[in-house]
């Protein structure tokens, strides 16, 4: 008999990494539905077939995408009643609540931990400060957090088998939830990306504008190298960025898939400055044959390669990546060593590997 498996997702409005990885497990899972807290269809109807998704209540709010963050004390118990009890196996997808939601004796739920509820174990003090002012909750919202931080805890422990995005997450769990998970790591789609014959005299940053992603630094780096670096993506931070940045470094905001894999394929460096959990970015970078220069934390730490496919540098300072950057050379990287290197990190090789664990359990 076919087990009966359900997938589960934090929410729906944006597609990054982790909804990568939740487009993968539909297709893998064909026939399972989607539970999600919310569903911005306007964002997943290109990737996610509409009639398997199943959002809760928060879906009839008007403009749920933007107020989100405003309903954090509804979301654990909107997931504990989010019933899936009948269904053999659960796979979430989770960097939030999901983990929460309600199994039965019989069902196994696997987690596919993108990271530990940030603004609970790590972040606390950022998200205070992008809420807005008030005396309720600069008084009450940090006594909010370490509750819903033991609610986390507790559900972690319900949980049947974790499963990292990498060895840096994987860390985490243990450290934050007291639980073993094997590593899988993320999928790139390494043939949605091809080296060039001509590499061209600019750095590059591919990235998201927030403060966590250091771009800053970067900036002032190249301000002081007066070297070319062009900027991809938009965010809360660009307004600031463009003040900062002198004539040399160029923006360029949100491109297709297809203006950024040119610019990928011919940058002379990829410049990855953050603290990722994983960091798929590089890796198109590399699927791209080019180099990558990125701090030596975090995910980047199972992806680069010292002198095959990039370099680190050691401190998260401007003076540190400046100092590396005026050390590089990039005509001693191989493209295709690069590539070559990129591929075990394929969608084929995470589609494998998931579906082997799952059919071993």
């Amino acid at each position: 008999m076919k087990r009966k498996v359900a997938l589960a997702h934090d929410h729906l409005f944006q597609f990054g990494g982790a909804e990568r990885v939740l487009l993968i497990l539909s297709n893998i899972e064909t026939e399972a539905p989607i539970f999600t807290l919310i569903n911005d269809k306007k964002i997943t109807k290109d990737f996610l077939d509409q009639s398997r998704i199943i959002s809760s209540s928060l879906q009839k709010i008007p403009g749920i995408s933007k107020l989100f963050r405003y309903f954090l004390l509804q979301m654990p118990r909107l997931w504990e009643k989010t019933d899936v009890s009948n269904y053999d196996m659960v796979i979430s997808s989770s960097s939030g609540f999901v983990k929460g939601i309600k199994t039965g004796n019989n069902t196994k739920h696997i987690c596919y931990c993108h990271a530990p509820t940030r603004y609970l174990w790590d972040n606390k003090e950022e998200y205070i400060d992008k809420m807005p002012e008030g005396k309720f909750l600069k008084i009450f919202l940090p006594r909010l957090l370490d509750k819903l931080q033991l609610w986390d805890f507790s559900k972690a422990q319900q949980v049947d088998h974790f499963i990292a995005n990498s060895q840096y997450i994987a860390d985490k769990i243990r450290k934050d939830y007291k639980r073993d998970s094997i590593v899988i790591h993320p999928p790139v789609q390494v043939d949605s990306f091809s080296p060039s014959d001509e590499v061209e005299d600019y750095y590059l940053i591919v990235s998201r504008l927030r403060p966590y992603k250091k771009v800053d630094l970067a900036i002032k780096a190249f301000n002081n190298l007066k070297l070319p670096l062009k900027v991809i993506g938009g965010g809360s931070e660009l307004k600031r960025l463009k003040r900062m940045a002198h004539s040399n470094i160029e923006f360029l905001g949100e491109v297709s898939d297809e203006v950024r894999n040119q610019y990928l394929a011919k940058c002379k460096a990829f410049i990855y400055p953050q603290i990722e959990d994983f960091g798929i970015s590089a890796l198109e970078a590399m699927a791209s044959g080019r180099p990558v220069i990125a701090f030596r934390r975090g995910g980047a730490l199972e992806t680069v390669v010292e002198d095959l496919t990039g370099t680190f540098f050691d401190e998260q300072t401007w003076e540190s990546l400046a100092h590396k950057i005026l050390r590089f050379d990039s005509d001693k990287y191989d493209s295709q060593s690069i590539r070559e290197h990129a591929r075990k990190f394929d969608e084929s090789v995470f589609r494998q590997k998931i579906m082997n664990f799952v059919n071993n359990i």
